[in-house]
């Protein structure tokens, strides 16, 4: 009887165990299965989120651009001299053109005319580029070319407007002279993604008479007042307003205060971005009033090896989005000894 109840009482026992580690295992089971749909849909969310944000940062990507200024282009003397001894136009820039063609639309400040036409004009640094270079400019991606600058007349309105004629038949846009006045001083409209960009393109380093008219080549007006007047029709057009300006002292490392007067003032005017050349070294880059000015970029291809400060540029990307410049950095480069840019690394 006692050895009865005594095993009546043990299988109570273990069938209470047995009921007890059941629910257990139930409710650790239940608990890993939780766990485990709680893994899978935080993981599916976290798939979904990067998903989205993949997807929004294509369409910030597509619904974008980029603009790349580059500093002087000169073609002519020793460059020219390479770009025979290789029977390669694209030679002067076969290092940077990787860099290059990053852009949307790249731009520069070519330093002279090209063309096989003309008179020297007397100018104790005269330039003239072969035609052949054109080829080089286009394997560089260049898309836009300010032609306003202080060797652009060197060899007459002749070769000013085969200049003109020759870029533009290969499809590269200029700014800053023409062959009569209302193609030397209209804005270049960019529909690029992103915004509607206006370019203009002037050099206060030349002679009125050199400034084109209703019939004669040359290089747009530069007037303080007219130009903001320019900048401000531009606006009724574009989103965004840029100034090529040629300017300033050679050699020196910071802007003048003439340069900062004028540059400011196109800000104040309207324009977004200005962006000067001249002094062949590069310098300061200034955020005024929600515009931008670099007041020089320096060198991009030259052959000013004398110094270290002349074999130095920058080129500056400005990234456009929202019908407005979003960013701006300068990305530097430095010229070896046969004259090519080379993107500087850091």
């Amino acid at each position: 009887m006692h050895e009865r109840v005594t095993g009546i009482l043990l299988g109570a026992v273990l069938a209470g165990l047995v009921a007890s580690y059941g629910g257990l295992f139930y409710y650790v089971r239940e608990l890993r299965i939780a766990r485990d749909t709680q893994n899978a849909s935080a993981l599916q969310a976290a798939r979904v989120i990067t998903l989205y944000e993949a997807t929004v940062a294509k369409q910030e990507r597509e619904a974008s651009s980029t603009l790349l200024f580059v500093g002087d282009v000169m073609l002519s003397r020793g460059v020219g001299a390479r770009i025979v001894r290789h029977d390669d136009p694209s030679f002067p820039f076969s290092l940077i053109a990787s860099s290059t063609h990053e852009a949307d639309v790249l731009i520069g400040n070519l330093e002279g005319p090209i063309s096989a036409h003309g008179e020297d004009w007397g100018n104790p640094i005269s330039f003239r580029a072969n035609p052949r270079v054109v080829d080089g400019l286009i394997s560089a991606g260049f898309k836009v070319l300010g032609l306003a600058n202080n060797h652009i007349m060197d060899w007459g309105r002749a070769a000013l407007s085969d200049t003109v004629a020759l870029l533009q038949s290969a499809g590269v846009s200029t700014i800053g002279a023409g062959r009569n006045e209302a193609e030397a001083n209209e804005p270049l409209i960019i529909n690029a993604k992103g915004g509607r960009v206006a370019l203009l393109n002037y050099t206060g380093l030349l002679p009125k008479s050199f400034e084109a008219n209703s019939s004669t080549a040359g290089i747009s007006h530069f007037d303080p007042a007219g130009i903001a007047d320019a900048i401000r029709n531009a606006k009724m057009d574009a989103d965004i307003v840029v100034v090529l300006i040629h300017w300033g002292e050679e050699y020196r490392a910071h802007a003048t205060s003439a340069q900062q007067d004028v540059g400011r003032a196109l800000i104040d005017a309207g324009a977004s971005l200005v962006v000067g050349t001249h002094p062949h070294v590069t310098e300061e880059v200034e955020q005024y009033h929600g515009g931008w000015i670099a007041y020089s970029l320096g060198n991009f291809v030259f052959d000013q090896n004398f110094s270290e400060a002349t074999n130095k540029g920058e080129m500056l990307e400005v990234r456009i989005a929202h019908k407005a410049i979003e960013a701006v950095r300068t990305r530097p480069i430095h010229i070896n000894g046969d004259f090519q840019p080379e993107e500087v690394r850091l």
